[in-house]
C-alpha cells in the first residue's frame, strides 16, 4: 500500500498575505503547501482521500480514482471538487461522514459523484482496501479512516484536536503501522482551536503505538517553530511534504 501526500497544508500554509514571520517571508508563492489531502494506491485500488486541491481536473483527467473519502465538508477540504464534478466520467462514490449541510449545492448538484453517508466504525470495502471511519473531534462533522491491505494499517486523522476516546480505543486496539496525523499549530500556542498543536500530534502518535508518524495538515506558526527546533523531533515522527510518496 502506498501513499502520495497531494497536499500538506493546512487554511493557514505559508506565505500567509500579509505576514512577516520568518517562513512566510521567505517562502515564495509557488513554494506554498497545497491543502491537505493524499492518494491511497494498494493493488490497483486508487482512493483519492479529500479534494482540496484546485488541480484534480489536471491531475487524474480521465483516470479517477476508485472513490473519493471525505473527512468533512469544510471548503479546504472539498473545493477542488466543484469543477471536477463536471467532467465526463463514469460515477464514483464520495465516502464522508453524516453532514446534512454539506458544502454549499454538492450535494445537489453533485455531477459524476454519488455521495455516500458513512456509519462511524462500519468497516467498508472498496476494492483491495478495507476502509472504517473514525469519528474526530473537529468543529463540523469529521471521519478520520482506518485504512488496511493485506495486513498493512494505516490511519488518515485530520482534522481533529486529539481525539475522541471511542476513536482513541479503537486505534490503540487496531494498532496502525503509519499515522497521518493533524499538526497546524506548534507547541504550546495560546490560540489552536479545532486542531493539533505539535505535543498532541505526537502524543496521538504514541497513543496508537505507530511505527511512523507523518504530520500533515500543517500551518506556518508549525513550520516556523520547526525551523528551530526540528532536532527536537521523535525519530519516528517526519514532517510530510507535498508530493512525498510512502509505503505502509
Amino acid at each position: 500500500m502506498h501513499l502520495t501526500f497531494l497536499g500538506t497544508g493546512s487554511v493557514h500554509a505559508a506565505p500567509v498575505p500579509g505576514c512577516g514571520c520568518t517562513i512566510c517571508r521567505v517562502t515564495p508563492a509557488p513554494a506554498r503547501r497545497k491543502p491537505c489531502s493524499g492518494l491511497i494506491e494498494a493493488n490497483g485500488t486508487r482512493l483519492l482521500i479529500d479534494a482540496g486541491g484546485h488541480d484534480l481536473l489536471d491531475r487524474f483527467n480521465d483516470t479517477p480514482p476508485d472513490a473519493v473519502l471525505l473527512t468533512h465538508f469544510h471548503p479546504d477540504h472539498v473545493q477542488g471538487l466543484f469543477p471536477w464534478r463536471w467532467a465526463k466520467l463514469p460515477e464514483r462514490p464520495a465516502f464522508h461522514p453524516p453532514d446534512p449541510e454539506g458544502c454549499a449545492d454538492l450535494y445537489r448538484n453533485p455531477g459524476f459523484l454519488r455521495f455516500c453517508a458513512l456509519v462511524a466504525f462500519a468497516e467498508l470495502d472498496i476494492g483491495a482496501c478495507t476502509i472504517t471511519p473514525l469519528p474526530l473531534a473537529h468543529s463540523k462533522p469529521t471521519f478520520g479512516y482506518g485504512i488496511e491491505h493485506d495486513g498493512q494499517r494505516l490511519a488518515w486523522l485530520t482534522d481533529t484536536v486529539g481525539l475522541p476516546e471511542p476513536t482513541r480505543t479503537w486505534l490503540a486496539a487496531w494498532r496502525p503501522h503509519t499515522v497521518v496525523v493533524d499538526c497546524s499549530y506548534p507547541p504550546g500556542f495560546a490560540n489552536a482551536r479545532n486542531h493539533n498543536t505539535l505535543d498532541q500530534a505526537v502524543a496521538i502518535i504514541s497513543e496508537c503505538g505507530a511505527e511512523h508518524g507523518w504530520l500533515t495538515h500543517l500551518g506556518h506558526e508549525v513550520e516556523a517553530w520547526l525551523a528551530d527546533h526540528a532536532a527536537t523531533m521523535p525519530g519516528h515522527v517526519r514532517v510530510a511534504l507535498d508530493g512525498h510518496r510512502i509505503s505502509s
